[in-house]
């Protein structure tokens, strides 16, 4: 058998192994024997600064998504003590969205939760049946070779502390290097589409809101974050109601209490199993 053939079974037996680290159905010690630890969560505050985002009758989308977000970081500190939170920001400054996910990818998160405003096209207009409800944005299949791009740029924080040792010859146009990135790209995916599906499930069973469920879309911030990533869109904020629920203080920390319930049903789906 030639090199390239003993190169690629030593990958797909790295492959084996962090599928094994990362794997939702083994035994907790096998868990915690592999040292993986969820100990970071980035908290994104969608638009602010120049871009106000969406716009309601007396609010703008920049300014509920920051207040909603610091609520966030506050009770990730609170509640989950364990935890490291990173805000991608905390005052009205513009952040451009490449900065946003390198702010993730930096911090070595494991988790990327962008908090949004979501607007109909009739605008604040007044009209029968508004819509209404919460939506979860995960990145769609056709925007998976950029977060694969994103994972490339962040192997070294994801694979192994001494990465770069180990794999100095790194060549991105070797099909069992391939292999590597494009199964971190997969299970990313499947564990936005966990985390999602349980923020989902808190919304509308435990809030009793209106949900449009959780959709794929191709955002630019969750594409480009090597992580975990959901985009929450927290309600419509032209929509009266929704509006009003946005910018309350009950409204705000129900959003937070129903993030932070997924998060910990999240984390520890790791060591359940």
């Amino acid at each position: 058998m030639n090199q390239k053939y003993f190169r690629l079974l030593s990958i797909l037996a790295i492959v084996g192994s962090w599928l094994m680290l990362c794997s939702f159905t083994l035994p907790a010690d096998t868990i915690k024997s592999t040292g993986f630890k969820f100990k970071t969560v980035v908290v994104d505050a969608g638009h602010g600064g120049k871009d106000g985002g969406a716009k309601g009758s007396f609010s703008t989308e920049k300014n509920v998504a920051l207040a909603i977000a610091k609520k966030l970081q506050t009770a990730i500190q609170t509640q989950l003590p364990d935890l490291n939170v990173v805000m991608t920001r905390t005052d009205d400054t513009f952040i451009e969205l490449n900065k946003r996910s390198a702010i993730a990818n930096q911090n070595q998160g494991n988790l990327f939760v962008s908090i949004h405003c979501n607007s109909s096209p009739e605008g604040t207009a007044a009209r029968a049946n508004k819509k209404s409800g919460v939506m979860l944005l995960v990145y769609g299949m056709h925007r998976l070779s950029e977060q694969l791009e994103a994972v490339r740029e962040n192997a070294s924080i994801f694979i192994e502390k001494d990465y770069k040792e180990n794999y100095q010859s790194y060549d991105a146009s070797d099909p069992a290097n391939v292999i590597i990135l494009n199964t971190f790209t997969q299970k990313y995916r499947k564990q936005s589409i966990q985390f999602g599906d349980l923020l989902n499930n808190e919304f509308k069973f435990t809030d009793n809101r209106e949900s449009i469920g959780v959709k794929e879309q191709g955002v630019f911030v969750l594409a480009h974050s090597a992580m975990p990533a959901v985009l929450v869109e927290t309600g419509f904020i032209n929509n009266p109601d929704e509006e009003e629920y946005l910018n309350s203080d009950e409204g705000q920390s129900q959003i937070v209490q129903s993030i932070i319930r997924a998060i910990q049903a999240y984390r520890g789906s790791f060591a359940a199993q």
